[in-house]
């Protein structure tokens, strides 16, 4: 999954970089306002933890013009401001869900997770398709109820393709959600991680829809 932190601490970005990072996304941070809103407006995300007290341009205006423009990416709101009507300013603006500083980055994991499952229209950690599953808080994977040893990335793959299990991902979105801008966009590396989980998962888990992308079986069998 891919995030978008928003925040002009450096300390508290790096904090955030590492704790997403450590829970499976793949982390871009933005110090700055104006440069969150073109992000946000241009790029896909799966998430952002947005500061509102921002240079350039603050963070509840940065929001409200995302949801203006039809982005509806989840939002988790970071501040220092306590008082409830802030809060309820956030939430009007179109933020998923608020966390006050300072705060457990256990929480904030907890909280990000729990936000991309509900964007998903998913309630539990723990995610299946036909024998495959998924526990997003451990980030283990099991076929048969047999434990599969799988890299960060492997993970993250399957993670996207279990979050989108109705349909085929193409090569290019997959390289976008697992590597971000800054890696090289070539859709072998995509080839190469489904050619290693197929060996490691045997077959019928991962399909290719040719002219689309990957999706997993049991779930287009289901459907």
């Amino acid at each position: 999954m891919r995030a978008l932190a928003v925040e002009d601490d450096p300390r508290i970005a790096a904090d955030l970089a590492a704790a997403l990072g450590a829970a499976g996304f793949r982390v871009e941070t933005c110090g700055d306002g104006e440069e969150a809103w073109f992000l946000g407006d241009t790029e896909d995300y799966d998430l952002v933890v947005l500061d509102l007290g921002l240079p350039s341009l603050d963070g509840l205006t940065l929001l409200k013009r995302w949801r203006a423009n039809g982005r509806e990416m989840p939002v988790l709101i970071l501040t220092a401001r306590g008082a409830w009507t802030e809060r309820v300013e956030g939430i009007d603006a179109g933020a998923d869900d608020y966390l006050p500083k300072p705060f457990r980055m256990e929480e904030l994991v907890a909280r990000a997770r729990a936000l991309i499952r509900r964007a998903a229209g998913r309630g539990s950690s723990v995610q299946s398709s036909g024998e495959l599953r998924l526990d997003a808080n451990r980030m283990t994977v099991a076929l048969r109820g047999v434990p599969v040893t799988v890299t960060a990335l492997e993970y993250r793959l399957l993670a996207y393709l279990m979050l989108h299990k109705e349909r085929a991902v193409p090569p290019t979105e997959l390289l976008e959600h697992l590597y971000g801008d800054e890696e090289s966009r070539d859709t072998n590396a995509v080839e190469a991680l489904v050619t290693r989980l197929r060996r490691k998962l045997g077959p019928g888990v991962i399909g290719t829809r040719r002219g689309f992308g990957y999706f997993l079986e049991a779930a287009s069998d289901a459907a």
